[in-house]
């Protein structure tokens, strides 16, 4: 089976980790015997919007074609205005963008499906090539779709629910995404179905790192996420300047960068616990998840997440996770059994958690083995391809 995949989340540009999981998804399904070709639609950066910002500037650089664990990736250009401006026609610019480098791939790789990877503008784009050549449409819903873009405005809305109501199949990455698709779409709601994302086992940090000498006698708390409102960094923030009373080694590192980070720079020295938190940009895949394996506790308390593979990745090292109850990860951690759950933008139920953990030894390190044996048995990239493959199919 020939499979087209279509992602403007991808890991080949400025930012390693956007679309991380698409790519591991993907290998995983090549490995599997099928033959893929991936687009992954950039944004056209003619003079002078290159030089708006270093984000422009670095789509400039990124080559046509690049080549990446033997997959053939294509990055032709359309056009998108800076700040989601005329958002909601997105998806036929990225069409017109399109149809030349597809209607070129197509004379020697005949395609028997199209996987789309986020609905707008990808999967809008997507269905419409899916009408011109005939082939079935499957779209993976991360997050966005229906946590953001379904809230834009009307039409942004009706053009979600046009792809999915075309799509042979839409896919949810958990079951939280599908109860919003189910209460606030006009859709065929037997299209949604929720197959997670997943971890790849070889990722696993082995050996012994360097960084456990670098924080010798110190409790590390751990986030990595992009620095937006969202995630909940300040929350944790907060939660160590009180707890450090009590525990004077904590120290909390941060990786990850975003829009936000000036402002929690400010909070750390407002609450004068700059000795305490350290911020360490982001990091490549590989050298991030030897930080995960160095940590005592992953704390994310990310009050809207769509899922958070990161979760899995910290569980699969054999780490105490603590994230947000009602989020995508739910049901995956179960609260006092494999992983902590609090209550969303609340400090103080944050440091009774973080509290219990870090006065608990022993309770940490039976949730930690609870959650990697969890992750093992039901959550790798093996496991989860097969699912997708069975959509294919």
């Amino acid at each position: 089976m020939n499979i087209l995949i279509i992602s403007d989340i991808y890991p080949i540009n400025f930012n390693s980790i956007n679309g991380f999981f698409v790519h591991q998804q993907v290998k995983k399904i090549q490995n599997e015997g099928y033959q893929i070709k991936i687009i992954s639609p950039i944004p056209w950066t003619p003079f002078p919007i290159k030089y708006f910002s270093k984000k422009w500037k670095k789509y400039s650089e990124i080559p046509l074609k690049i080549i990446k664990d033997k997959l053939e990736i294509y990055c032709p250009r359309y056009l998108l205005f800076p700040n989601t401006l005329f958002f909601s026609i997105s998806g036929n610019l990225m069409y017109w963008g399109l149809k030349k480098i597809i209607k070129n791939i197509y004379k020697s790789f005949d395609f028997n499906l199209i996987h789309a990877h986020v609905v707008l503008p990808t999967g809008y784009a997507a269905m419409k090539l899916a009408k011109k050549y005939k082939k079935p449409l499957i779209v993976t819903i991360h997050g966005q779709d229906f946590q953001q873009t379904i809230y834009k405005n009307k039409r942004c809305k009706r053009n979600i629910e046009k792809v999915i109501n075309f799509s042979k199949t839409t896919i949810v990455v958990s079951d939280k995404l599908k109860n919003i698709g189910k209460k606030e779409l006009n859709i065929n709601h037997q299209k949604l179905i929720t197959i997670p994302n997943g971890i790849n086992i070889e990722d696993i940090y082995q050996g012994k790192s360097d960084l456990i000498e670098k924080y010798k006698g110190k409790k590390i708390i751990l986030s990595v996420s992009n620095l937006i409102k969202i995630k909940g960094i300040d929350d944790n923030i907060k939660a160590i300047s009180q707890l450090i009373k009590k525990y004077p080694d904590l120290i909390y590192l941060i990786i990850g960068d975003g829009l936000e980070r000036k402002n929690l720079e400010n909070l750390t020295k407002e609450l004068k616990i700059e000795s305490h938190v350290e911020f360490l940009e982001q990091l490549p895949h590989d050298k991030t998840m030897e930080y995960i394996s160095i940590c005592d506790i992953f704390s994310l308390p990310s009050w809207n997440e769509g899922f958070g593979v990161v979760y899995l990745e910290a569980m699969a090292n054999g780490k105490p996770v603590i994230a947000v109850k009602g989020q995508g990860i739910d049901g995956i951690i179960e609260d006092k059994k494999n992983g902590l759950m609090v209550k969303p933008q609340n400090v103080n139920n944050l440091i009774k958690s973080l509290d219990l953990l870090i006065s608990s030894p022993n309770l940490m390190a039976q949730i930690g083995e609870r959650g990697k044996k969890d992750i093992l048995e039901n959550y790798t990239w093996e496991k989860i391809s097969k699912k997708i493959i069975e959509t294919y199919k």
